[in-house]
């Protein structure tokens, strides 16, 4: 049976290659994030904010505050404020849980739509562009490369402490 991580193997330059390229996709999409909170008047945690909504209603499972919360690694208050900035300023919306009336769903707001539809449109053609002389095998193995490489970083943050991202930049460590 070959080994197919030596060093120097077709699949190790693979991985190399594929690890290359998620670095340069994430060093893009800081860039377009920042630029679209910065047009935007949004700040870095509201940038997020608005992803992390995005991201768990395009899975089909939308989030409470106190998810978002746990999400950000932010305090309570902290994400009171930026949930009532967010619904204030149009780009959320809070909805009443069909299925537990107690809980409080975080959902985009039509002008937080209408934002965002307005920035990324012209990436989306892109992107459409780009995709558009692959063959759909290959669209579907990127899609599992995809799919392993975010499998991959939710396990990676499963195993980091639970205070990562809680601090509130006032906490003082002591040396030794």
């Amino acid at each position: 049976m070959t080994d197919t991580t030596s060093p120097g193997s077709d699949r190790e330059q693979s991985e190399r290659r594929i690890e290359a390229d998620l670095r340069a996709l994430t060093a893009e999409s800081d860039w377009m994030a920042r630029a679209f909170a910065e047009q935007n008047d949004l700040s870095a945690n509201e940038f997020r904010a608005l992803l992390f909504v995005m991201v768990a209603e395009t899975a089909g499972a939308p989030l409470t505050a106190g998810d978002l919360r746990r999400s950000m690694g932010l305090s309570g208050a902290a994400i009171t404020y930026l949930v009532e900035r967010m619904a204030e300023t149009g780009h959320l919306r809070r909805e009443v849980d069909p299925s537990d009336r107690r809980k409080v769903i975080l959902r985009y707001a039509d002008h937080g739509m209408e934002v965002a539809r307005g920035f990324f449109t012209r990436l989306g053609e892109h992107s459409h562009d780009a995709m558009a002389v692959l063959p759909d095998e290959d669209l579907e193995a990127a899609h599992r490369v995809f799919g392993a490489l975010i499998s991959a970083m939710q396990a990676y943050r499963a195993e980091m402490p639970s205070e990562i991202g809680t601090s509130t930049g006032t906490d003082v460590v002591s040396p030794g």
